[in-house]
């Protein structure tokens, strides 16, 4: 009894506090985003993300009460459950925007892959904590690509192509936090351009046009219209903002989907620069608090985990933000805490939960 008490003595409420406070403004800025909405999709998705907040809430404390390396004894089931629901949705699928099918229905709607984004953290980090010692060898380095390739391919094949991405990237981040060789980055780098063209080959055509039109916006008008509206609402925002709930570009549904991909802007538009800078910040301080648990991580297996949920946070955060403010293409990733999304808030909980799991598992300094 005292030893559990102990532990949760060392719970971070730092990084539990951060966490709340981005949930509860993300509801918020999805409810000033969806004031007046008639589609009865867009009417449900403040009660969605509250339920789903409660429920990953509820995850953040089950999964810091669970040792980490106990779920890392369990790999290898984590692994078949994962490949196991990313192959189901091949043959029971919902599809989604744009032929799309990344859904399955289980009484609820769950994404398979955003599920998977901290199956893979547990799993390729047991894998690699394993193996660190051998990663100066290219069997160990491939091994580890190859237990990455299963789910990333399949979730690719949706098609999925942002949290193809994030599977790749957290890949790279764990793999170099274990020790990945310089001698291996240009090799993969090289692997990386022969296989852009296949890549390229392989896309839906509105991932290609999404691309065309960040590197051309003349080519397609009507692709770029959300992108002009979006960078529309961010300049019109200026320093302080319009306040909450008065911006033009989203109260008059200028701007398409401003509730998940856009949703910066909305934020950007209402609340300024300054409000834009504060998100920011507080999910720097989530990150960092993640990073901080990484170093003082008992074994690699902690310290890996730690990485991986830091990398997820801090790319869709880059990517989202960067795709609003017309710095990188459109993907569809979501922004961490805010954007509308009952299984990418549950997956960056689950995340957050790992995260301090390891923390109060942690070396005392």
């Amino acid at each position: 009894m005292s030893r559990t008490g102990s532990i949760w003595r060392h719970f971070d409420f730092v990084l539990f506090g951060t966490t709340l406070v981005l949930i509860v403004f993300g509801i918020l800025m999805i409810r000033s985003a969806t004031i007046g909405a008639i589609d009865p999709d867009l009417i449900g998705r403040v009660p969605d993300q509250i339920r789903y907040a409660v429920i990953g809430i509820v995850v953040v404390f089950v999964l810091a009460a669970i040792d980490y390396r106990l779920l890392g004894g369990l790999h290898i089931w984590l692994y078949i459950i994962m490949v196991a629901l990313l192959v189901l949705v091949r043959f029971l699928g919902v599809e989604g925007d744009a032929g799309s099918q990344r859904w399955i229905n289980l009484g609820i709607r769950i994404q398979p892959s955003e599920i998977g984004k901290i199956l893979i953290i547990i799993t390729l980090g047991y894998h690699l904590a394993q193996n660190y010692q051998k990663l100066n060898g290219l069997g160990a380095v491939a091994r580890s690509l190859i237990h990455m390739s299963v789910p990333t391919g399949l979730i690719f094949l949706q098609p999925n192509l942002g949290t193809t991405i994030v599977f790749m990237v957290i890949w790279f981040v764990m793999i170099w936090a274990a020790g990945l060789r310089l001698k291996h980055i240009g090799m993969f780098l090289l692997i990386g351009l022969i296989a852009a063209p296949l890549l390229w080959s392989q896309m839906e055509d509105y991932q290609r046009d999404r691309i065309e039109t960040f590197i051309n916006p003349q080519g397609d008008p009507d692709s770029f219209y959300n992108i002009l509206q979006s960078q529309i609402a961010v300049g019109s925002g200026g320093v302080v903002g319009k306040g909450y709930a008065n911006g033009t570009q989203s109260q008059l549904r200028f701007l398409r989907v401003r509730h998940t991909d856009f949703i910066f802007s909305v934020i950007a538009e209402e609340f300024g620069l300054i409000g834009g800078v504060v998100v920011m910040g507080l999910i720097g301080v989530v990150i960092l608090r993640i990073l901080r648990g990484a170093q003082r991580a008992v074994d690699p297996l902690g310290s890996l985990i730690c990485y991986g949920v830091a990398a997820i946070i801090f790319f869709q955060t880059f990517v989202s933000i960067g795709m609003n403010l017309r710095m990188l293409p459109v993907t569809g990733l979501t922004l961490p805490f805010i954007s509308s999304g009952g299984t990418s808030l549950l997956s960056i909980l689950a995340g957050i939960g790992l995260a301090q799991s390891v923390i109060m598992r942690g070396r005392r300094v």
